[in-house]
Order: C-alpha cells, then structure tokens, then sequence
C-alpha cells in the first residue's frame, strides 16, 4: 500500500460503515465472472441423453422418439424410414383398384398385381407403422393415452378394413391400402419434420461443447505437445495462439490479448486479459498469444456448468407446459368419443361402410401432435437462445414469470454500479487545468497499490495523460502520499493533509461530501492544485437498462447499504426514482417483500451473499456472472456477463417466448376442434366429405405451422445494446 488504508479510508469514506455495500475492493473481472457463475451448479452430465426431451416425451409419449438417446439418430431413422415407405407407397397407390377406378384406369387382373397392394401394403403396416403401434403399446403401459395410440387405431383399423376387403368378407369399398400407405408416409414426414425441428432446438448443447477445440497444445518444459482437453488436468500450461480457442478454464501466467467471450457472455466486444486474469474454455484470443494455467477441466469449468443449467431448464417443467399436457389429454378422450359418435352416427343412417371411412378420419385428423409440439419446441428455443445471449436458465418458471414482471429491484454496488472506485468529477485551481491536476496525482499515486491510487491512475490513462518523473515517493500515515514530480512536491490525501498544510479545501468539495463521494485534494508545492471526486463508478449500460426497463412500463427501484446521500446521488444520475438506502444484509428480502404487498411482481438483481435471501424471496431471483455461488445458488436466471442490458434481453425473451406459445396453443387445439366435426362429416348433407388422406395432410400441416411458428424465435435479437435501444432504433 502506498499510504495507510484504514485511517484515510475513515476519514474518506465517513458512511462507508456496511461491509457488504461499500465499495468493493473484489476482483470482478469477467473471466472470474463466468467461473463463478457456474461452478456450483449442481453435477448434471450436459452431454446426458439431452435428446430426451421430457417434456415433450411428456406430453406425447412417443415411442418413436420418446426416451430415445438423440434426436439426431431419430432425424435420420425417420427420414430414412420416409423414404423407404415412400417408394414402398407407390406399387401399393398404383396398383390399387380403387385409386385405379377414383383416376380412370384399371388394374389388370393379374393375381401377382392384385397381390401387391396387400403384401406391400402389410409391409407398410408392420415397418412403417411399428413407431406409431409400440409408441400406443407404451402409451397404455403408462396409462397416458395421446397421440401416438390414436394414430395406432387409425392404421390398424384401416389394415383390418382392407384384409376384410381383400378377402372379400367386407365390401370392396373398404380396400383402403392406398390410403393406408399415404396415411403412414405423411404421418412419417410429419415425425422427420417435427424430429428436425427438436434436433435444431437441442443442438444448444450441441453447439456449446462445440466451442472447445479439438486439440490443445500443452506446454512441456521447452516443448509444446497436442493432447486433447480431455486429457489436460488441472495446473497444466496451455499456449493459446491467436485465433485460437481456450481448451480450459485457466489463468493467463504469461502474455495478453483481447478475448472474444461472445459465445458465453453475450458481450460483443472483445475484452482484454492479462496476466493473472481468469480465462473461460470456449473464449477465442483475438490477436495475440496467450500462455495459461489450467484452473478446471472437465465437468468442472465454466462451459460444463452453462450445458447443465441448458439442460435442467431445457427438462423442467412450467406452467404452459402442465397446460399443453392437459390439453392433449383432454383431445384424445374428445377424439375418441368423437370416432365412436361418428361409428354410431353412420352407422345408424345405414351406412357401415361409411362409417369405417369416417371413424378413421376422426382418428387421424384429431391427433394431437402440433398440440404437443406448441409448447417443448418454444420453451427448447427460448433456453437455447438465451444461452447463446449470455442469459443462462436455472429454472423454466422463472424465464416465464419474467413477463410478468412489473418492477425490478437492482443491488446498487457491483450491479448498477462497478463496484470499485472511479475517478468522477475534477476541480482545479486558478493556474492549473483537469489534466495537469490528474497527471500530477497519478505521478505521485505510480507506486501506490491502493484502490483509490489505481482508480487515479486508470482516469490518468483514459485520458492519455504521460506519467511524469517520479522520485522520494513515501506514504504518510492517516494523510496520503507524497513525491516529488518533475522537480516539484506533490502531495494526495484527504482531509488531514488539508489541516496539516493549512490550507482550505476546494469550493466544490461540500457539494460532493453532500453527495457521499470520496474527495482528494492535489498540492502542488504546499499549495492546493485540485480536488478528485471519487465514487462507485456507474456502469455506462445500467443508464441503458434503466431507460429500457421503464419504455416496457417496469418500474426500477434500486437498494443498497450505502448512506441516503450516496443513493440518492446514484439514482439521481440513472433517473431511479425509487430507492431503499441504508439497508441492512438482512434486511433487503423485507424490501422484496414491502412492493410484493403493493401487488408487484418483482425481479431481485443482485450479487452478493447478502442478495441471496432477497433473490430467493422475489418472484424472479436473476444473479449476475460477477456474483458469488450464494447468490447463484438461489436466483433462477443467471446472467452470464455483469450487463444490467441482460435483464431487459431476459423480459423481451420471456414475452416473446409467451406470445408463441399462446399463439401455438390456439392453433394446435382449435384446428383440431374445427377439423374433427368436418373428419365426421357434418357437411355431408351438402356433398361435402373429408378424404381419409386429406385429412392426414392437413395433420401433418398443423404440426408443420406450429413448428415453423416456434422457430421464428431464433430472429429473436437479444443482444445487450439492441434490446436497449430506443424504439424508433429497435424497429429499424
């Protein structure tokens, strides 16, 4: 330290009594922030049967693909499959008497033709269909019937038809093998299709173990070896060249560059990190080689702990869900009392027949896939969006209540603010300007490791300023430091070296003391050259945030341990017009609580090990990557980066991801109840009768529309400064 911390520190900070709210002195940089962050989570294997989709098996228990280990595998089963039952398809269309007589043409009576529809028509059923049968075996082994067990009773009746038909112990009329082969290859498609869209959606996790490299260069004494990550351990060096990709978590020991963290964070801009920095698995050096000590390997780094949270979020259940899954239940029973009016109905008017023909139509239209494909498929999309946004999911009913959310409670220190101390506001005397104050200061300040010596230096650098020459640099106790510059004497401190010189302060110190800042004075020669206003330095995007947060009608109230004067000043500078200063640790969940009590839903921001009480108290606990486990440990959504912009990216996600699922919902459940009357064939008595094959269709159609609709998510811009944005900016 270049001069005594406590006795300055007292008389600087004279509210800065609160451990936990002051100005930090704790490394907040981001490679620490993204360690910290998802270290603890708890042990999930992130590679482990992701293609499982609980959910969506939930709501649909497919056989075909539920439970199944990857729905890569099951995207090249069924489009394989689709096309084998596809060329199968055509003899049986082609050579089938009643299509032949529905186009105009006829089938030789050739027994070998004639026998084609039925043996390859059995093929179709027993190959094509073994999806849809063992998935409604499972079904009734579960006692969930869906889907799955209602496509089953379309195509085993429309198979028994036909043999009946075939035989000739039912009319002729029945002979549905072209339609059963149609039927099986549509509903196929609709399975590849729908099996592509969820492959799309869980390649999230794919695409995170993606970004780590598939070599590392391990350093070896003087040589330099290729392992894989997997073999390194911790403590091992690593070279990281420019361009390439950080194979572990690790801390720089030798070199700089500037980091691409984009893929974690969702910050775009590089940052740079030097030695003793903290360097995340997935980050890019940009320009420059890197050499670096691993830290964590494995299930242990950054990485790992942001595919468990994909993948927990991505298998918990919500609120919409539990209401799909209802609902899909409710359709069967609709579609099978359906299919039995329906057998009664034709069958009572003398038709039999007929009534087959409907009975299968029922059964096929009234399935309801898109129903359980509307809500997995959006809530898959959102949690892998908002990870590659840097916004990580701990718990799916937190990312959905964050619509709702009508008031934000920020931490002040180390959220809104940086949670260091930062040079904000210069004074000077007459003969002196800003830059002769500050470089004079951050001269003498050169060898001094205190915080506020480094804040001096670091707004001496912003501005460009040139270090003069510094010697007979000391530290005086309860005063500052002293040197001798360019030849002359200049002396940093605070009130005491004021009363030791005699001299009187600047007029612009009572002000900032009003305001709880922290004020040095620069002499020159025994004469005062300036005064230095320090404070907690306001990040430049919580100005950002705020304004954002306040266009979408949310109300931002801000809380912190800090004196009234130093909250007020904060909150005055970010347009918070609400504020709760001088709160105790504990007592920051009974601030949650008092605008809970005015019918707020309420998201807690926060940090630190005093935030976790809050945090779990709030109907949203969101914890920024720069806090602690605690503080992780008990918020349901985690920001990757210390961005506030992210909150605002976290309700604009959440809203949209709402209006897909409503919008799914209403298209999925009302096709099916506007086209299961028209399958029975209300519009009969007009002439107007539902083929069985359109009908397919028209089933496959609606699960297509649902999943197309739900992709549109991925336009979904969540970048911090775009979500920001003015308006008339966003709308461009």
């Amino acid at each position: 330290m270049g001069y005594m911390v406590e006795p300055i520190m007292d008389e600087r900070t004279p509210h800065d009594g609160h451990s936990a709210d002051g100005i930090a002195m704790r490394d907040h940089g981001a490679g620490h922030e993204m360690h910290t962050a998802t270290d603890h989570v708890p042990s999930h294997d992130p590679h482990a049967d992701h293609g499982d989709h609980t959910d969506h098996a939930g709501s649909h228990d497919h056989a075909g693909h539920a439970g199944h280990a990857g729905h890569g595998d099951h995207v090249a089963r069924f489009r394989r499959l689709f096309w084998i039952m596809l060329v199968l398809a055509v003899p049986v269309v082609a050579f089938s008497p009643m299509f032949a007589m529905l186009v105009g043409y006829h089938v030789p009576d050739v027994f070998v033709l004639q026998a084609i529809p039925p043996v390859i028509g059995t093929v179709l059923y027993v190959w094509g269909g073994q999806p849809f049968l063992t998935g409604a075996i499972s079904e009734i082994r579960g006692r969930r019937p869906g889907m799955m067990l209602l496509i089953a009773l379309a195509i085993t009746v429309a198979f028994l038809a036909s043999w009946g038909a075939t035989l000739g112990l039912l009319d002729h009329e029945l002979d549905f093998w072209w339609e059963l082969a149609l039927l099986i290859v549509i509903m196929l498609l609709g399975h590849w299709i729908e099996m592509r869209s969820l492959a799309q959606t869980t390649s999230a996790l794919d695409s995170l173990a993606a970004l780590l490299p598939d070599q590392a260069e391990r350093v070896n004494g003087d040589d330099v070896e290729l392992v894989a990550p997997a073999d390194l351990r911790v403590g091992d060096v690593v070279l990281i060249r420019p361009g390439g990709r950080v194979p572990a978590d690790a801390v720089v020991v030798e070199g700089s560059a500037n980091l691409d963290e984009s893929m974690i964070t969702g910050e775009s801009r590089a940052v740079p990190r030097a030695i003793g920095d903290q360097v995340v698995a997935g980050t890019i050096a940009t320009d420059s080689a890197l050499r670096a000590r691993v830290t964590a390997v494995g299930d242990d780094t950054a990485l790992a702990g942001i595919g468990r949270l994909v993948a927990e979020a991505q298998s918990s259940s919500s609120r919409a869900q539990r209401l799909a899954d209802r609902a899909a239940g409710w359709l069967f029973w609709f579609a099978l009392l359906a299919g039995i009016l329906t057998a009664i109905v034709w069958t009572a008017i003398g038709l039999p027949d007929a009534a087959v023909v409907r009975v299968i139509t029922v059964l096929v239209i009234a399935c309801p896939h898109a129903l359980g494909l509307a809500i997995p498929l959006v809530v898959s999309i959102a949690t892998e969006r908002a990870a590659r946004g840097g916004i990580l999911v701990k718990d799916r009913m937190a990312l959905e209540r964050m619509r709702q959310v009508d008031a934000v409670l920020f931490d002040k220190t180390g959220t809104l603010t940086e949670g260091a101390p930062a040079v904000t506001g210069i004074a000077v005397a007459a003969d002196f300007t800003e830059d002769d104050a500050l470089g004079l200061a951050a001269s003498a300040e050169s060898d001094s490791e205190h915080p506020l010596a480094a804040a001096i230096r670091t707004a001496a650098e912003s501005r460009g300023l040139a270090r003069g020459t510094v010697s007979a640099f000391r530290s005086e106790p309860a005063l500052g430091v002293r040197a001798i510059v360019d030849a002359r004497t200049v002396e940093v401190g605070g009130p005491a070296l004021l009363r030791q010189a005699g001299v009187t302060e600047m007029p612009e110190a009572a002000g900032w003391r009003a305001e709880g800042a922290i004020i040095l004075h620069v002499l020159v020669d025994g004469r005062v050259a300036g005064a230095l206003r320090l404070a907690d330095a306001i990040r430049e995007e919580s100005r950002a945030a705020v304004r954002a947060l306040q266009q979408r009608g949310v109300d931002v109230v801000m809380i912190t341990g800090d004196a009234e004067a130093v909250a007020a000043s904060v909150a005055a500078e970010l347009g918070i017009e609400r504020f709760f200063a001088g709160v105790r640790p504990e007592d920051k969940s009974a601030r949650v609580a008092e605008l809970q009590s005015e019918g707020r839903t309420v998201a807690m921001v926060g940090d630190g090990v005093n935030d976790a009480p809050a945090l779990a108290r709030a109907d949203v606990g969101i914890a920024i990557g720069a806090g602690t486990d605690v503080a992780i440990g008990s918020a349901g959504v985690v920001l990757a980066s210390s961005d506030p912009r992210s909150v605002v990216a976290t309700i604009e996600l959440s809203r949209a991801a709402y209006r897909k699922m409503r919008q799914n919902l209403w298209w999925a459940a009302g096709y099916n109840l506007a086209a299961v009357p028209l399958a029975a064939g209300v519009l009969a008595p007009i002439g107007f009768v539902l083929p069985m094959s359109v009908g397919a269709i028209l089933m496959s159609v609606s699960t297509v529309v649902v999943a197309l609709n739900a992709q549109l998510l991925r336009r979904l811009d969540l970048r911090p400064e775009s979500v920001a944005a003015a308006p008339e900016q966003r709308t461009r």
